[in-house]
């Protein structure tokens, strides 16, 4: 009797939905982006779009700037979780840590988040990543239009959920370190990104569609969403930075 691989082996097998999958593993795109990047058509690319986002391992929501565009995520838990299943399939000694770990020893890696006002998602992804590797990694946060003060529940949902005091950290501008180089630039919203797409090209571009919280219970969900996607990052920190020209 034949039998069927896995759905995440049908998925992945393609070449176009394998370079997807890639291509989102480190960032979240638009779909002219994915175009430019695996040089396919783009009514290719979102035939092969719709069918993992059909599978749950993809995810989309509108650009939070200007609402036109759509910005696509992995789901990386989802495919840890299916690969995990994929490894039982074939044998039961071949099923994998579906979690990532969260003890991994990043290098000499310097880190940039960016957002619009610098009061909420960025300073969160800063003091999450910089709490997740105890210090070891030089992480900054900043703005394209800083706010007066941080978010109060963004300090909130730190200090209750995390243990973490920001004390009295204060929103930064993005010029106050353009005269600094990083190794990753990590932008989590969609106005800042697509406003200052310039910035830091040095560095490698990581982009995390996020939107701007409204209310402490979404403040508490983005702040889970941002540890998770830094939990992830750390494996990406532990290897050597690309040397860029």
């Amino acid at each position: 009797m034949a039998l069927q691989a896995p759905a995440f082996v049908q998925m992945a097998a393609h070449p176009v939905r394998w370079g997807l999958l890639t291509a989102l593993a480190g960032s979240d795109y638009r779909v002219r982006e994915l175009v430019d990047l695996l040089g396919q058509p783009q009514n290719l690319i979102s035939y092969h779009l719709r069918l993992l986002r059909r599978s749950g391992l993809v995810t989309a929501q509108r650009s939070s700037f200007d609402g036109r565009d759509s910005y696509y995520h992995l789901d990386l838990e989802r495919c840890a979780s299916a690969l995990a299943e994929t490894g039982s399939a074939l044998h039961p000694a071949l099923r994998l840590d579906p979690m990532p770990s969260s003890g991994e020893q990043p290098g000499h890696s310097r880190v940039l988040f960016a957002c619009t006002g610098n009061s909420a998602r960025s300073p969160i992804a800063e003091a999450l990543l910089r709490h997740r590797t105890g210090g070891r990694v030089e992480v900054t946060s900043a703005g394209s239009h800083p706010r007066s003060h941080l978010h109060p529940h963004a300090v909130l949902v730190l200090r209750e959920q995390y243990g973490i005091d920001l004390g009295d950290r204060r929103p930064r501008h993005l010029d106050t370190v353009t005269a600094h180089r990083f190794d990753h630039l990590i932008s989590l919203c969609d106005k800042v990104r697509e406003v200052r797409p310039e910035f830091g090209d040095r560095s490698r571009l990581i982009h995390w569609s996020i939107p701007e919280p409204a209310g402490y219970p979404a403040f508490r969900r983005m702040a889970a969403e941002i540890d998770t996607r830094i939990r992830h990052l750390l494996p990406v920190l532990a290897t050597k930075p690309e040397v860029r020209s």
